[in-house]
C-alpha cells in the first residue's frame, strides 16, 4: 500500500464493539449452560432474556403465567434462580445486557446479590438494565405500574447507580420497539429522545443527584436502537440521534463534558422484519442491517446482538445462534472496516439526509414537550395512534408492493430450503414439563425461607413505595436477601402504586379506505350483516396471557374496522376467562385470539373450553400468531377455525377470510 493510502488509515485498529446473542429459555441452569457455550465461542458480552411472567412481575404459579413459563426467555423467581443463571460465570468480569423493564429495579438487585456473593464490588459490575418502561405502554406491553410510578423506579434506579454502580448503565432507551410498531425513522428519533428527556427530569427533579453530578447520569444513560434493512437510512438515522442527544444534553442540561455527552448505543437488528417465508434470506438481512450500526466510526454501536435466521419460526437452536456471532466476527477480525476513520464524513448526500432526520425529530420532540412531556403524551394516547397510523401505512405500502420484500410479497417462486427440511427440528423445542418445575421449585422455595423475614422486607418496602422521596433500591435488596419472589415483589408494589392499562391507539384511526379490493370484503360484510339479521359484524380481538405484542391484533383490528366490523378491543393480558365473557356479553360473531410469545397450545384451548362451558361452542374462534405447521394442525383439531401466521401478510385478505368464517359457522353460502 503507498504511502498517501496508509495516511488515511487510523494509527491504530479500532477495538470491536462488545457481540452478544439475546438468549434465555427453559430454566436458570439450561440458559446457564447457553451462556457458558456461547462464550466459549468467542461472544463477549451476555444478553439475557426473560419469560413473560418474570417481566410481569409474576411467579411461575400465578393463574396468569400458564403457558408462559421458560418460553420466550428464563424464569426467575428469586436469588436461588439467580444464583443458577450466573453459576460459574464471574460478574465482576462480564458485560452483562438485561432486558427487563417494570422490574429492573427487581432484577438489578438480584444480580447485584449474586455478585457480591461471588466476591465482586459493586463499582466493578458493568452492564445494562433496559428499564424503559415508556415503550412498553406504546409497543411490548411488559408494563405493570402507572407512567408516573414507573418513572420513579426508573429514577431510583439511576440514583442509586450513580453512587454505587458506577460502571452500570442504568436505563437504555429503547427505540428498537418504537421502529418494530411502525415509527418512522424520525418517530424513532423524536420519540425515543422525549423519553430520555423525560428521564433525565425525573433524576433531577428527585433531587437524589446533586446538580453539579447530572453530567454523571448522563453519561451512563445508554440507547437500544432498531437497524432495518434500509441500511444506509438507518446508518443516517444513528447519526441524527448522535447530534440531537449532544445538542439536548448540552443545551437543557449543561453538560460541559463532551465525553459525557457521547451517544452511547446498542443494537439488535429488525427481528420483526425476519420472514417466515424463505426464511435463508432473513441471514443476508440481518448482515445489511448490522452495516447500518457499525458503518459509520462516529455513530458506531458499543455493543451488537443479532437474531438468528430461523427466529419468525420460533426459538432458535444454539447453532442457530453460533451462525450470528460468527458474522459479527467476520465483520470485525476479517474485513478492513475497523482500520479506517468515518467513511461518511464530508458526504453531501449523507448529511442531508441526517439534516432531514434531525429536523423532523427535533419537531416531534417540541410537540411531546409541548403535549406536557412523554408521560402526557402516552396517556392521552398521542404516541401509540401515531404508531399504529405509521404501521397501517407500512401494511399498506407492502400489500400493494410499493415496499418489496423478496419472498413475500415479490419473487415467491422459491426451491425447497434445505434449512427447513423434513426430519429435522428448525427451532429449539421448549419441553412442556419445564412450567411444572418452575411451579414446584418456587413453592419449595417459599416452603423453606424465613417467613418472618419476608414479611419484613415487604411491609419495609410498602412504607417505602408510599413515601415518594424513599428511593426504592435498598428495600429492594433487603427483598432479596430475604429471599421474596418476583411476584411478591411487584405484588407489595401493585399494592400502592396501582396497575394499569395503556392505549390501545385504535381510537381514530383508518387503514386503507382506498384500497379498492377492501370494497368487495366491505360488501360482504353488509351483506353477511344482513343475512343474519344484525346491525354489524362484531369481531372480538383477544389478547390471552402475557404476550404483550400487540402490533399485529392492532392491524387486524383497524383492517377489520374499515371493512364495516364493530370490532372489540380491551387490550393486552387478558385470562380466558375474560376473553369469554368479553365474547358472550357482546354477542359477538367471531373471536379472534393473538398469541406470539409461543403458548398458543394452552391459551387457545383453555377459550375453547370456557366458550363451552358459556353454552358458546358454536362460536368461531380464529388464531394468529408465531405457530408451527404441526402445532396449528393441533389447533385446527382442537375446533379452530383458521390458523394465521406471518406469511399471511395481506390483512384485507385476512379480514375477507374472517367473513368467510362467520358465514361458515352460520350456514351461510359463500
Amino acid at each position: 500500500m503507498d504511502e498517501k493510502a496508509l495516511q488515511i488509515r487510523l494509527p491504530e485498529r479500532d477495538r470491536p464493539w462488545v457481540m452478544r446473542t439475546y438468549a434465555g429459555h427453559s430454566s436458570a441452569a439450561a440458559t446457564n449452560a447457553l451462556f457458558r457455550r456461547n462464550l466459549a465461542k468467542g461472544q463477549t458480552g451476555l444478553s439475557v432474556a426473560f419469560d413473560l411472567p418474570t417481566q410481569t412481575g409474576y411467579d411461575p404459579d400465578h393463574a396468569l403465567a400458564a403457558g408462559e413459563v421458560g418460553r420466550v426467555g428464563v424464569p426467575v423467581a428469586h436469588l436461588g434462580h439467580a444464583r443458577a443463571l450466573f453459576d460459574g460465570i464471574p460478574l465482576a468480569e462480564m458485560n452483562t445486557s438485561m432486558t427487563i423493564n417494570a422490574p429492573a429495579m427487581w432484577l438489578l438487585a438480584l444480580y447485584a446479590t449474586v455478585g457480591a456473593e461471588q466476591g465482586g464490588a459493586p463499582e466493578t459490575f458493568a452492564g445494562t438494565t433496559q428499564n424503559d418502561i415508556v415503550k412498553e405502554y406504546l409497543s411490548r406491553g411488559t408494563y405493570i405500574f402507572p407512567p408516573a410510578a414507573s418513572l420513579r423506579l426508573t429514577a431510583d434506579v439511576i440514583a442509586h447507580t450513580v453512587v454505587h454502580m458506577p460502571k452500570w448503565n442504568p436505563v437504555n432507551i429503547c427505540s428498537y420497539h418504537l421502529q418494530e410498531a411502525g415509527a418512522t425513522p424520525v418517530q424513532e428519533v423524536g420519540f425515543a429522545l422525549a423519553t430520555a428527556v423525560a428521564v433525565l427530569d425525573a433524576v433531577r427533579d428527585s433531587g437524589q443527584v446533586p446538580a453539579d453530578r447530572l453530567g454523571d447520569v448522563v453519561q451512563r444513560i445508554s440507547f437500544f436502537v432498531n437497524a432495518g434493512v434500509r441500511f444506509v437510512e438507518e446508518m443516517a438515522k444513528m447519526r441524527a440521534f448522535a447530534a440531537l442527544w449532544d445538542e439536548i444534553t448540552r443545551e437543557r442540561y449543561g453538560v460541559t463534558n463532551a465525553k459525557q455527552r457521547r451517544f452511547r448505543y446498542g443494537v439488535q437488528v429488525n427481528s420483526l422484519g425476519l420472514t417466515e417465508a424463505q426464511p435463508e434470506n432473513n441471514i443476508q438481512r440481518i448482515v445489511l442491517e448490522m452495516l447500518g450500526v457499525t458503518l459509520s466510526r462516529n455513530a458506531r454501536a458499543r455493543a451488537v446482538q443479532l437474531p438468528a435466521w430461523n427466529e419468525a419460526l420460533g426459538l432458535p437452536r444454539p447453532w442457530d445462534q453460533q451462525w450470528s456471532l460468527r458474522m459479527q466476527q467476520v465483520l470485525a477480525y476479517e474485513s478492513d472496516l475497523l482500520e479506517y476513520p468515518d467513511l461518511f464524513d464530508g458526504s453531501h448526500v449523507v448529511e442531508a439526509l441526517v439534516d432531514s432526520i434531525v429536523d423532523g425529530a427535533r419537531t416531534e420532540l417540541t410537540k411531546i414537550l409541548e403535549l406536557g412531556g412523554v408521560v402526557a403524551a402516552v396517556e392521552t394516547g398521542y404516541l401509540k395512534s401515531a404508531l399504529v397510523a405509521s404501521l397501517a401505512d407500512r401494511r399498506r405500502r407492502m400489500e400493494d408492493g410499493t415496499d418489496v420484500v423478496v419472498g413475500v410479497n415479490r419473487f415467491v417462486e422459491t426451491e425447497p430450503s434445505p434449512l427447513t427440511a423434513a426430519g429435522a427440528e428448525a427451532v429449539e423445542q421448549v419441553d412442556p414439563a419445564v412450567e411444572a418445575a418452575a411451579i414446584e421449585s418456587v413453592r419449595e422455595w417459599r416452603a423453606t425461607r424465613d417467613a418472618a423475614a419476608v414479611d419484613a422486607a415487604l411491609a419495609r418496602l410498602r412504607a417505602d413505595a408510599a413515601d415518594p422521596s424513599v428511593n426504592l433500591m435498598p428495600a429492594t435488596l433487603d427483598c432479596v436477601r430475604a429471599g421474596v419472589t418476583t411476584g411478591e415483589w411487584a405484588g407489595a408494589l401493585r399494592e400502592v402504586f396501582g396497575e394499569y392499562r395503556a392505549p390501545t391507539g385504535l381510537a381514530g384511526n383508518a387503514g386503507v379506505s382506498g384500497d379498492s379490493s377492501l370494497a368487495a370484503v366491505r360488501e360482504r360484510v353488509r351483506r353477511t350483516a344482513a343475512e343474519l339479521g344484525s346491525g354489524r359484524l362484531r369481531l372480538l380481538v383477544g389478547k390471552p396471557g402475557l404476550d404483550g405484542h400487540s402490533n399485529g391484533a392492532e392491524q387486524i383490528a383497524v383492517r377489520a374496522r374499515d371493512a364495516g366490523f364493530e370490532v372489540i378491543y380491551q387490550g393486552i393480558r387478558l385470562t380466558a376467562g375474560q376473553i369469554v365473557a368479553a365474547a358472550v356479553e357482546e354477542d359477538v360473531d367471531l373471536v379472534g385470539l393473538s398469541v406470539l410469545s409461543g403458548s398458543h397450545l394452552a391459551a387457545v384451548p383453555a377459550v375453547l373450553d370456557g366458550l363451552r362451558a358459556a353454552g358458546r361452542p358454536d362460536l368461531p374462534v380464529v388464531v394468529g400468531g408465531i405457530i408451527p405447521a404441526g402445532d396449528a394442525e393441533a389447533l385446527r383439531a382442537a375446533g379452530v377455525a383458521r390458523v394465521f401466521t406471518p406469511k399471511d401478510f395481506a390483512l384485507t385478505g385476512i379480514v375477507d377470510d374472517l367473513v368467510t368464517v362467520v358465514r361458515e359457522a352460520n350456514g351461510l353460502t359463500a
